[in-house]
């Protein structure tokens, strides 16, 4: 409020001013190093990302946004700011830069190594994620992503029962994921050409035949809903058996992992009694593709405290947010941390947020107030600049 209240009262502050004006305050040591093109950088080869471009903001085109994004995976008030600035522009962050750097030292002939992003909310995970996603669209892997587990959890289109197995199913939201892997990797997959390796059998009249097109199968689940989740388990069956014997590789992306080891959903049942997520069939078949008992892949995901119900989020380190189970079930793994921005990151934001005008009001000493308010965390910095 402060802030919002100070900037209003100088409406004859200029930006090109103020912006003068900051550059040869004291304390400013690193912003004195910044020319205005040193928060972007022309470099858009996501394997050529190193230390020299990190906290420089990169262009991801719209055509590209759309076939990785169009389903989700970017957070909501971040991409509502994409449209504004009409152009999609991610950080080189320090913890894309490296997970980006061990999966181009991997030995895919080993078990798959899995990566679990973590830190406090809004640092962003969610966007590292994003980052990596790029890089494995650039360099040939079919992506498996899931942008946001809890919403299948806290708030699915539709459940039905599944009596013979005592599960629920999301027919509406497992056609929405199909629909979602079949964008971002219809290109990849025309060009791969993978086969089934048995016949899938829907209903009396319905099957897959042995050597169809993992397309065809594709393109069945989002035909026919009601065999949307059994689709689902068949294609992450075959996805598994094609990398293993190096017909293709795979990068496994699942924002908010922890949602499937929560003790509870938000899913009742006819008995109003909370459904446990083992008990969703999309659950088995993306537990399944996170274990490390095939090759050629790579496994990504991010915890997070807000993809838990309320009354489960005291820490948001791995251990507590994945349970025992959950931490069992990726156990080994590599743990990697994302903090709030540092102060070179910050002042590449606050450069950016100029650039596109987000920020418009500049008095002096208007960074190092938003510095002290947001404590340098990305999402708080974003939703403190709005009205400025």
């Amino acid at each position: 409020m402060f802030v919002r209240q100070s900037l209003r009262r100088l409406p004859g502050v200029t930006r090109r001013s103020c912006v003068t004006a900051a550059a040869v305050a004291p304390n400013q040591t690193v912003r004195e190093s910044l020319v205005p093109t040193d928060y972007r950088t022309d470099e858009t080869n996501t394997a050529a990302h190193s230390s020299v471009h990190d906290a420089k903001f990169y262009t991801i085109p719209n055509d590209v946004r759309k076939q990785l994004f169009g389903g989700g995976g970017l957070p909501k008030q971040f991409d509502q700011q994409v449209k504004t600035f009409t152009e999609t522009c991610l950080m080189v962050r320090q913890p894309a830069l490296e997970v980006i750097n061990y999966i181009k030292n991997t030995d895919f002939s080993k078990p798959t190594i899995r990566y679990v992003l973590y830190g406090e909310n809004g640092v962003g995970k969610s966007l590292t994620l994003a980052h990596i996603i790029h890089y494995g669209h650039q360099n040939d892997f079919l992506l498996v992503h899931i942008p946001w587990v809890a919403n299948w959890m806290k708030k699915p289109k539709e459940t039905t029962n599944v009596e013979q197995e005592g599960l629920l199913d999301l027919p509406f939201d497992a056609a929405a994921w199909l629909l979602h892997f079949k964008n971002q990797n219809a290109k990849l997959m025309a060009s791969l050409d993978l086969k089934t390796s048995k016949e899938y059998v829907w209903s009396k009249r319905e099957s897959t035949p042995a050597g169809s097109s993992l397309s065809e199968l594709v393109e069945h689940g989002i035909q026919r809903i009601k065999f949307a989740s059994e689709t689902i388990a068949a294609l992450i069956s075959e996805l598994k058996q094609h990398s293993t014997a190096g017909h293709c590789k795979a990068l496994v992306a699942i924002d908010g992992f922890n949602a499937f080891f929560h003790p509870e959903t938000r899913i009742l049942t006819d008995n109003k009694q909370k459904v446990t997520p083992d008990r969703i069939t999309l659950t088995k078949p993306f537990l399944d593709i996170t274990n490390y008992d095939w090759t050629n892949g790579v496994v990504v995901v991010t915890v997070d405290k807000i993809a838990m119900t309320e009354g489960y989020m005291e820490s948001y380190m791995p251990r507590y947010l994945l349970g025992t189970q959950g931490f069992e079930h990726l156990d080994p793994f590599v743990p990697v941390r994302v903090d709030n921005y540092t102060d070179k990151e910050y002042h590449s934001c606050i450069q950016y947020y100029l650039d596109r005008h987000w920020i418009q009001k500049t008095p002096e000493g208007f960074e190092d107030q938003l510095k002290f308010l947001s404590n340098k965390n990305p999402y708080g910095l974003m939703r403190l600049t709005r009205s400025l």
